[in-house]
């Protein structure tokens, strides 16, 4: 009896960077390769087919991306069937001009046409070459032709993919409508748009099945999400609502949120839902009003200032976190000045700062001149980076002799480095308000939500002892420490 042959397995080299919707990108792309017969390679040069997840965001970002895809050129003349492509925002933007600067590359795929990429590798593999599947721009089409055409694709999870088995990603909202002048994002992923909540719930359900203990919901603007069918509306507080009393599930987040849309009943939600952590990640951009105007942000300082005062009275205790952009287009030093004193009196958990980079195809790009040369903005970033570390060890230095809640993540990234093997390592987690816990632990923590006892405390991270093997279920058995509300801001108090 002659046996029939086994398929031969092929493999599948993925590189992603940027944001959490490019991590939960490459995850539902990883998915749909599985079943066509790929298992994922660490070596490109093991590879059938290669796929570079890029972010548009800032030109540094691009630049390394196309460097990376570059250096395959050898690999590729020695391996002609190998397939490459380049997929997300970057992909979206340059189109046909990824095969000008890199030529060999066989496929470019934006955010929006992800589920094409098993047939454009297939076609690949067939002989196919300078396969292109982007969506349409936002002058290309009717309203509804544009929307469905940066419909992502969501069918697939793979929970190999995931920052940690016990940690998932779930998008609820595609796109962004707000048109900053720095920002590339409403182009590369098109017109602003919640998904189904029924879909969304279905969709929680399966990340709890699999082994998701914590699910971050993720937008472009998280907490403007709504959903409109008949004459019901359901807003992110209804998702919450809904979204809460999953089994199994036992923390839930929320990234990246406006400032306008941080609603009063959406912190009362927050604050009446046990699984609701109190971490919220709010974008500024910059403590000017001449600055946010240009920016095209749509708020003032004062509605900013408003926003922490709100969250201070309803959900005291919770970390903000914020993003600013220094040196933006005519910034003076007073201006920057401002966006300093606004870090102090807010006292963010940690700010995200980057240098202004201007980005083709934004209203910036066309209506605004980059004058501020590059050693102010770098030395801007310095000068605001050293405010925040600042903010940051003075308030983790508060949680010292605190026993708090941890999620265990599993090995630190000191671990790592070291090349710890074995049962006994040092391990790392996040508190309820994220920050960061490494300690002296075990493998078998992994996944489980421990209570730790904070001992040191640094700018980025802390150092704890576990008291106790007993798994903590759920987060009221432990308080963060009251120490950290945020109180009136009037009074310059967290």
């Amino acid at each position: 009896m002659t046996q029939s042959a086994t398929p031969e397995t092929k493999h599948l080299y993925i590189e992603t960077v940027g944001c959490q919707m490019n991590v939960l990108d490459s995850e539902m792309v990883v998915a749909a390769l599985r079943k066509q017969g790929y298992a994922l390679t660490q070596d490109p040069a093991c590879a059938d087919a290669v796929l570079f997840n890029t972010c548009s965001v800032r030109e540094h970002a691009e630049e390394k991306a196309y460097n990376n895809v570059l250096r395959l050129k050898q690999l590729k003349l020695a391996k002609p069937e190998l397939v490459i492509g380049v997929m997300g925002c970057m992909a979206q933007k340059d189109q046909q001009k990824v095969f000008e600067r890199v030529p060999f590359v066989d496929l470019v795929v934006g955010p929006g046409q992800l589920h094409r990429i098993p047939e454009l590798i297939e076609g690949a593999r067939q002989g196919e070459r300078h396969q292109l599947a982007v969506s349409l721009s936002r002058r290309e089409g009717s309203a509804e032709e544009i929307k469905r055409s940066h419909e992502t694709f969501d069918p697939l999870r793979d929970p190999q993919m995931r920052p940690t088995p016990f940690q998932a990603y779930l998008r609820i909202q595609i796109g962004c409508d707000k048109f900053c002048t720095y920002c590339i994002v409403p182009m590369t992923r098109g017109p602003e748009q919640g998904r189904s909540p029924d879909q969304i719930l279905q969709e929680a359900k399966i990340l709890a099945q699999q082994g998701a203990k914590e699910i971050t919901l993720l937008g472009q603007t998280v907490n403007s999400y709504k959903w409109v069918d008949g004459d019901r509306t359901t807003r992110l507080a209804d998702l919450l609502q809904m979204i809460h009393p999953i089994e199994g599930l036992e923390r839930i987040k929320f990234v990246t949120n406006y400032p306008k849309d941080m609603t009063g009943e959406l912190l009362q939600t927050v604050r009446d839902l046990p699984k609701c952590m109190p971490y919220l990640h709010v974008p500024a951009q910059s403590g000017s009003d001449v600055i946010l105007k240009r920016m095209k942000r749509g708020y003032t300082t004062a509605d900013y200032y408003a926003m922490m005062d709100r969250i201070g009275e309803i959900l005291p205790g919770a970390a903000v976190s914020s993003d600013f952009i220094v040196g933006f287009c005519g910034e003076t030093q007073e201006q920057f000045q401002e966006t300093v004193e606004m870090v102090k009196r807010c006292r963010f958990k940690n700010s995200f700062i980057f240098q202004y980079s201007v980005r083709p195809g934004t209203k910036g790009a066309e209506l605004l001149q980059d004058d501020i040369p590059e050693e102010v903005k770098h030395q801007r970033n310095l000068d605001l980076l050293e405010v925040q570390n600042q903010i940051s060890l003075q308030d983790n230095l508060r949680f010292l002799g605190k026993t708090v809640p941890i999620l265990v993540e599993g090995p630190s990234k000191w671990s790592v480095r070291k090349g710890q093997t074995g049962e006994f390592r040092q391990m790392t987690g996040r508190t309820p308000c994220d920050r960061i816990v490494v300690w002296d632990g075990n493998m078998r923590q992994t996944g489980e939500i421990l209570p730790v006892e904070i001992t040191d405390a640094y700018a980025f991270t802390m150092l704890g002892r576990v008291q106790t093997h007993e798994v903590v279920s759920g987060v009221s058995q432990v308080a963060e420490p009251e120490v950290l509300s945020l109180g009136s801001l009037t009074t310059n108090r967290r």
